[in-house]
């Protein structure tokens, strides 16, 4: 692990629902210049860095009195007894929130080559998954994940009920899109093959493109018990069809970005991305329609403790009838304005791609 990670251990930081505070011009200024030194350097950051870094016009003095108001609310703190000071997590996302403005785009040249490899990629959705995670790691250094393009809903296609012994049935339900899923049920009693295929076929007539709670409402509208219990059962499959589709994830770079990391924060990103239910959850939120094309979540952003030492900027991707997200997790001091930057440029290459094989079929 790198020896220049600050310690681990921060002081209390103000809940994330509270508002920002309030800041002058200066001191955002000094803000954003001693985060960004930060990002450039992991040391802590004098005032007279600052001055000799960015050739101030203040003297050191006055930075130092602005550094000492930034500290008392909260945005940096001294670590040990150095007369240098880092971001807090509230730091952080002061910057992300109020002063990135764009800072640290990527260049035409790189936006060429990253174009470059996708244009001489072959026509698979898994093809460009790998060449999306892998840009956005080596141009990060850090770990990247893109999930696949999945429709918002699943909907209802097609049904095939087959008796095989007592009260078992092999339900074979096709969804739209191509997915099938195949499951043994275990029906209240045995059914004849005839009684099976009526019930199928009620299905087949009268569920194409229905939701899964929509299956549900309209089995539940028939008098006999079966075609509503197979109903239930039908909608409990496409729920869980559509929660497996939302956990499959690519993922890049983790074990070659490990050195950027403290044990802490590499402790952490293992363990989100093996363990995998807080970055579900951040995954789900972030492809609602209603969410902004790109979010970033520094420190958990005090509703993920799993991620209280890392950030994560996230990407949607996709139609507004099928949607993936793609990302980069790393440290707090990422440098965000060119990470948001990649992350946006290759998002609007995958959702370009999808497009245009949209546009063949």
């Amino acid at each position: 692990m790198s020896s220049q990670n600050p310690p681990s251990a921060h002081p209390p930081v103000p809940a994330d629902g509270a508002e920002l505070p309030k800041l002058s011009e200066r001191q955002e200024y000094i803000l954003s210049l001693l985060v960004q030194e930060y990002i450039r350097d992991p040391q802590p950051v004098s005032s007279k860095r600052l001055v000799d870094a960015f050739r101030l016009t203040v003297s050191s003095a006055t930075v130092r009195n602005e550094m000492g108001v930034l500290e008392q609310m909260g945005l940096i703190y001294a670590p040990h007894t150095s007369a240098g000071r880092i971001p807090t997590k509230l730091g952080y996302r002061y910057f992300v929130h109020r002063l990135l403005a764009g800072a640290g785009t990527l260049s035409i040249n790189e936006r060429r080559q990253i174009l470059r490899e996708f244009r001489q990629a072959p026509l698979e959705i898994e093809e460009w998954m790998r060449i999306a995670a892998m840009v956005l790691a080596r141009t990060a250094q850090m770990a990247a994940l893109v999930t696949p393009p999945r429709a918002a809903e699943l909907h209802f296609k097609h049904l095939e009920l087959i008796s095989t012994q007592g009260r078992l049935v092999l339900m074979v339900l096709v969804l739209q899109g191509g997915n099938v899923h195949q499951q043994m049920l275990t029906l209240a009693e045995p059914v004849s093959q005839d009684v099976l295929s009526q019930v199928a076929q009620f299905f087949n007539l009268t569920g194409a493109m229905m939701t899964a709670e929509q299956v549900r409402s309209q089995a539940r509208t028939r008098s006999d018990a079966l075609t509503s219990e197979v109903g239930e059962l039908v909608a409990d499959a496409m729920l869980q069809a559509k929660q497996q589709a939302a956990r499959d994830i690519y993922r890049y770079g983790l074990s070659e970005s490990l050195p950027v990391f403290s044990e802490d924060e590499a402790q952490q990103a293992v363990r989100i991305l093996e363990d995998r239910e807080p970055l579900d959850a951040i995954l789900k939120e972030m492809l609602l329609p209603d969410q902004p094309d790109i979010q970033v979540v520094v420190a958990g952003e005090g509703r993920w403790e799993d991620l209280s030492h890392l950030s994560m900027v996230l990407g949607r991707y996709g139609t507004p009838q099928t949607r993936g997200a793609l990302g980069v997790l790393g440290p707090t001091r990422m440098r965000y304005g060119r990470v948001i930057s990649t992350v946006r440029y290759v998002a609007s290459l995958m959702s370009d791609l999808l497009d245009d094989v949209a546009g063949e079929k």
